[in-house]
């Protein structure tokens, strides 16, 4: 229902105009049968007004594309999609890069626990070592020996230092320099301890003698003026008698 103002002029029953309230009802239900209003024809016509206002707002706003600007978008899209493959592929070499880096990382913690490990029983290759020479590796500590010196070879140790070998200031300690003939470069003459190694890390070096190439002096005998002249001298004395 619907108060109009006080003011507003109203028909009273005589159909002449009176002032106060003028109260409509609204209600689509009737309180006295319970069935449904039909709207009135006013109503109907305002709601088919602001339907047909809002249909015709909502097709002012949809503004068809023309070829120029659908070919913008393509264009537009095209250059997403390229800027995207461009971070995918570098998120990718990234990703490459940071995977080559752990597993070289890995591989250097590795090797360096194992040269540490192994490090450890240098001595003990060194008593196998002089044993042997010595003709004392035999029974059960000759199979313990080559057991040891097998696994350690297997993780990747080599001993290097022999009598003959080029000197290598690199590898090799020098504990002495000696004059040596018949050479050409320095040499190792005698080895004091053997070198140890894996791949390229250098666990101990040798301690070796090198010898020095020695300088060759060559010696011509000339004859001297005092024996000439005592020859001189001879033949002179010769000739008087």
């Amino acid at each position: 229902m619907a108060l109009s103002d006080n003011n507003t002029p109203g028909n009273g029953e005589d159909g002449e105009a009176t002032e106060g309230p003028v109260i409509r009802d609204n209600r689509r239900i009737d309180p006295e049968t319970y069935q449904a209003r039909e709207p009135k024809t006013e109503d109907k016509d305002e709601g088919e007004a602001a339907e047909s206002t809002g249909g015709d707002a909502e097709e002012n706003l949809d503004v068809p594309d023309t070829p120029e600007d659908l070919l913008s978008e393509a264009i537009n899209a095209d250059e997403r999609v390229v800027e995207l493959t461009n971070d995918l592929k570098r998120v990718q070499a990234e990703y490459s890069n940071y995977r080559k880096r752990v597993e070289r990382d890995r591989q250097a913690v590795q090797e360096a626990s194992v040269a540490k490990v192994v490090g450890e029983f240098l001595p003990i290759l060194d008593d196998i070592g002089r044993a042997r020479e010595h003709e004392e590796l035999t029974g059960g500590f000759k199979a313990v020996g080559e057991a040891l010196e097998a696994v350690v070879t297997k993780l990747g140790l080599e001993k290097y230092g022999e009598k003959g070998d080029e000197f290598d200031p690199t590898v090799h300690e020098a504990l002495t320099l000696v004059p040596a003939p018949n050479i050409s470069v320095q040499t190792v003459i005698e080895v004091f301890q053997p070198g140890y190694r894996i791949d390229e890390r250098i666990l101990r070096p040798a301690r070796v003698v090198v010898g020095d190439p020695a300088e060759e002096t060559e010696e011509t005998e000339e004859p001297s003026g005092d024996e000439g002249t005592s020859e001189e001298t001879g033949g002179e004395t010769d000739n008087k008698k």
